[in-house]
């Protein structure tokens, strides 16, 4: 079909590869609030510098959102999760995410907060 320049529009390929899946992250944004809220509520900083439960923490929270993130969409995306915990001393924080990527790829984030620790999870579905 020839535009009013004299261009042709370009012909759908029969072999043309389907479209980029879409990954759920309403759906995952619930399971990460009640996962951490699950896992933190009542939980106290530890008094002595304990990192190892705090790596223990962060591993186990990582490790549980990649699977709901397979569990979710098996194929068609990189997982990356990232978690960070900090014990809450009544400090002020700002976290801000600039993105540049293809629109199918997307982001989740969520945050949990009691009087001892703040955990901030972010996790990640691209395309690759």
């Amino acid at each position: 079909m020839a535009n009013s320049s004299g261009l042709r529009s370009p012909v759908p390929r029969a072999d043309a590869p389907s479209p980029r899946p879409k990954f759920d992250s309403d759906l995952l944004k619930a399971y990460m609030k009640q996962l951490l809220s699950s896992t933190f509520q009542g939980v106290n900083w530890p008094e002595t510098k304990d990192r190892d439960r705090v790596k223990g923490w962060i591993n186990e929270v990582g490790i549980r959102v990649k699977e709901r993130m397979v569990d979710i969409q098996p194929r068609g995306f990189k997982y990356i999760v990232v978690t960070q915990i900090n014990e809450n001393r009544g400090q002020g924080s700002r976290a801000d995410l600039s993105l540049h990527w293809e629109e199918s790829d997307t982001v989740a984030r969520e945050m949990f907060s009691n009087e001892s620790l703040i955990c901030i999870c972010i996790a990640f579905a691209v395309v690759p």
